[in-house]
């Protein structure tokens, strides 16, 4: 919190400010504040579209943002997102890149966590 408000003055286009934010969403998860972590995180996510950071940037917000979503128990949001994320590293990286592979494997936990198991084996193989 206090790494926060040292940079909350700072204009949106300060990277030590995004990062104490990111930061302070981390913390609040590792703190099993998951719904004020939620609001945090989804603060950042649309302060990175506003500053249109590059892709593979956003796909990592999204993911951070997926891993709440599951944390709350959303997890049709969390897959919603997880699909997504692995779309657009399929488009970024290419099929065998690892960043891909990662969340092809992201993709089909959440597809277990729902009992949607046909799913994530045909997404496996």
């Amino acid at each position: 919190w206090a790494c926060w408000k040292t940079y909350l003055g700072r204009p949106e286009t300060d990277w030590p400010r995004c990062l104490a934010m990111q930061q302070l969403g981390h913390g609040l998860g590792a703190a099993d504040h998951h719904e004020d972590a939620l609001s945090v995180k989804e603060a950042e996510m649309a302060m990175l579209r506003r500053l249109s950071v590059p892709e593979g940037e956003m796909l990592n917000v999204q993911c951070n943002l997926a891993i709440t979503y599951a944390s709350l128990g959303r997890h049709e949001q969390a897959l919603s997102l997880r699909r997504d994320i692995y779309s657009g590293r399929l488009k970024l990286n290419g099929e065998e890149h690892p960043e891909t592979l990662r969340e092809a494997n992201n993709y089909a936990t959440t597809l277990s966590e729902l009992q949607r198991y046909q799913e994530a084996k045909s997404l496996l193989r």
